[in-house]
């Protein structure tokens, strides 16, 4: 089944592209199915690219999913044109009485600076608030992982030493849980953060459980015991250039970074990049599609009031 997505959305050109099925709204409406509404609050300053990001994973499975994107009202975004935000995107005000099976809500490089120093902060306690009642399942990425588990469960982040970037292994926890199915015992996953979380706190919450973990990046996936919350600290979604280009912006602004792990093939940033985690980042997305939202959810989404 494909993945549903605005007319004319930038992002449709590289699907295709690559042999990604999807149809634009006016196409699915014809079709006598009731898709999955999923929402993506896209708080990356690279838009269109993040856009091609999830639609890939999200497009790669045996599922019906309508898309709907969402920016802040509160922040303006400056690598992003109005026009093209007016095109293709939607603040809260226009959603707030819609239901969602599910909603996705990615990283932000805000990750120094304190919760309540986010321009955008209270605007993403409302969204948060209201997706207790109008959103089945949450899936939350990266820095946005660290925002959702510090507003529900009020567990804080801590600063690093220098900035953990590259390709990092990981250990499942619990080879039964439905999440990490297929998943083998060790598989790698990219990250790209300033800012962890504190394993052993995360630990004391018995409504979360830790479901992965890295020996050198930390906790790397959680969920809410009843998986309707399912926290990714790291970017399963990143494309093969995105590491590499974070680093080539980073070194440009002076910034003292070193050069992502596990990234180039021995290390050398004269070699290719090797990808070793894209098949995870398939698997990850298309089980929790399948059992935590499709399996699930109702039917009819009104019921979730």
């Amino acid at each position: 089944m494909p993945v549903t997505i605005p007319k004319d959305l930038p992002a449709g050109e590289v699907l295709k592209q690559e042999n990604i099925f999807f149809m634009t709204a006016e196409r699915a409406i014809h079709q006598d199915i009731r898709p999955l509404k999923v929402a993506i609050l896209n708080l990356m300053p690279n838009k269109m690219r993040t856009e091609e990001q999830f639609l890939r994973l999200l497009g790669n499975t045996a599922l019906q999913v309508e898309i709907t994107f969402l920016t802040t009202a509160s922040y303006q975004s400056k690598n992003t044109p109005s026009s093209y935000l007016k095109a293709f995107y939607k603040t809260f005000d226009h959603v707030k009485e819609e239901h969602y099976d599910a909603l996705i809500i990615t990283g932000s490089p805000v990750e120094t600076l304190a919760f309540e120093e986010v321009a955008y902060w209270q605007e993403l306690e409302t969204i948060l608030r209201w997706a207790d009642k109008h959103v089945f399942a949450s899936l939350f990425v990266c820095w946005a992982a660290q925002a959702a588990l510090y507003y529900y469960y009020g567990i804080g982040k801590q600063v690093l030493d220098k900035k953990l970037s590259g390709i990092y292994s990981h250990t499942v926890r619990d080879r039964n849980h439905p999440l990490v199915r297929g998943f083998d015992d060790v598989f790698w996953a990219p990250h790209s953060r300033h800012t962890t979380l504190d394993e052993a706190r995360l630990a004391k919450h018995k409504e979360i459980q830790i479901l992965a973990t890295s020996k050198e990046a930390g906790v790397y996936l959680a969920a809410s015991q009843n998986g309707r919350q399912v926290f990714v600290t790291g970017h399963s979604e990143y494309d093969e250039r995105t590491l590499l280009d974070e680093y080539t912006r980073d070194i440009a602004a002076g910034a003292d970074v070193q050069l992502p792990v596990n990234y180039f093939q021995g290390d050398d940033p004269e070699q290719e990049i090797l990808v070793t985690w894209r098949g995870h980042a398939n698997l990850l997305f298309n089980n929790w599609l399948n059992y935590h939202v499709y399996q699930n959810t109702p039917y009819h989404l009104e019921e979730l009031d």
